[in-house]
């Protein structure tokens, strides 16, 4: 069963104060004590507390997904949504042009003429070739303005289960209550407002949060645009932070030599470095292959790699320490950290970070891992094709 998180700020320790100060004052987003927050792992924890959540809804609902694919669970959350607005309820839908592009059509209008209201994020039709490339990549649900999520789920029949096969992909999803709900709020708005006219109405109460739980939160939201942004500096403060332990789960690992190096840094001032990534299941090979021109160099100082044998592994992790932990929708990548819109919570901790350390140890149970002395052997093939990937490594 899910777990939820409590426990007073006021005993952190003196690492994880210094990690909030580095992370507040280098990134400009002050974190918020006094959240409760509940770690979903895979859809048969994920989707029944949303689906819960939104049909409790009395005011509003608001969502977006970069995915939002095919499949019973599709038409459940259509449904929901569509039965709420029916109630009077505020409902509003924004997903990604290129991402829920395979979304059945009938579910549009079975929600539309229910009254949700839809906006697409930057249709491939309807945009510069610039824009295109810069995706929404959040994954947001927010209801009463009272209790939200975020993670890596798509709404999609491939994330039902709890990863039993390959037909059940791997994900973590968080559900926050609190002050933090604010900034998840404010990552669904960002995004609203460059696709429709209307911000707010008179369905927004703008509460006062009270104190739900002991957990502190910052929420920062990735934007695609040039220069170096605020997911970049919350990865390499965490990184450059950790001193014991630094654990990383990633669906697509495909950095640029920069975080290669904050990686290697780590490791060699003696921190346990452990990154856990798909395996034989990846639904993206390219991306993979474009990671995988790294192992050589990561496995020389000492990180430990391990890939996910069962099935797609999608969550989107870091731990550090026992202390600190980032969940939401960046990937390890070059595509989430220069061209999509994202979500992350950096969340300090210690009960819901030992929850998610809990559940990676389960995963590399489950997982390979890789050898250094053989994986300088492999073939010249494999060699050949994480060459060929060089070209296109900073779209992946």
């Amino acid at each position: 069963m899910p777990e939820t998180v409590n426990r007073p700020d006021a005993g952190a320790r003196e690492p994880a104060v210094r990690l909030r100060r580095r992370l507040e004052r280098l990134i400009g987003i002050a974190a918020s004590e006094g959240n409760a927050l509940v770690a979903l792992r895979n859809g048969d924890e994920i989707f029944p507390a949303m689906l819960e959540s939104i049909a409790g809804a009395e005011h509003t609902v608001d969502m977006m997904t970069f995915v939002y694919w095919q499949g019973e669970i599709a038409r459940q959350f259509a449904y929901a949504l569509a039965e709420r607005a029916r109630a009077g309820v505020r409902v509003r839908l924004l997903l990604d042009g290129f991402g829920s592009r395979l979304i059945e059509k009938d579910l549009l209008e079975l929600m539309d003429e229910a009254g949700v209201r839809i906006a697409w994020f930057r249709k491939p039709a309807y945009v510069s070739p610039f824009k295109q490339n810069h995706r929404c990549h959040r994954k947001v649900l927010v209801v009463d303005e009272e209790v939200a999520y975020t993670g890596g789920v798509g709404i999609a029949q491939e994330w039902c289960g709890d990863a039993r096969d390959e037909t059940e992909w791997r994900d973590t999803h968080v559900q926050v209550r609190g002050p933090a709900v604010d900034g998840i709020a404010a990552a669904f708005a960002q995004g609203w407002a460059e696709c429709h006219d209307e911000l707010f109405d008179d369905r927004d109460r703008f509460i006062e949060h009270t104190p739900q739980g002991d957990a502190v939160v910052q929420v920062v939201r990735g934007s695609a645009s040039v220069g170096w942004q605020d997911m970049q500096t919350l990865l390499r403060v965490v990184i450059e932070s950790a001193q014991q332990r630094l654990r990383l789960a990633t669906a697509y690992f495909a950095p640029d030599a920069f975080f290669i190096d904050l990686l290697c840094a780590a490791a060699r001032r003696g921190v346990e470095v452990e990154i856990l990534l798909p395996g034989p299941h990846t639904d993206q090979r390219v991306c993979q292959l474009a990671g995988q021109h790294f192992y050589e160099e990561l496995l020389a100082c000492g990180v430990r790699i391990y890939q996910y044998q069962p099935t797609m592994m999608h969550a989107k992790i870091i731990t550090v320490d026992g202390d600190a932990a980032l969940v939401g929708s960046t990937n390890f990548n070059r595509r989430s950290l220069d061209h999509d819109e994202e979500v992350m919570l950096a969340v300090l901790d210690e009960q819901f970070t030992a929850t998610l350390d809990g559940h990676f140890d389960e995963d590399i149970e489950s997982s390979v891992l890789i050898e250094a002395g053989r994986w300088q052997r492999r073939s010249a093939l494999q060699r050949a094709r994480e060459f060929a990937v060089r070209p296109i490594r900073r779209f992946l």
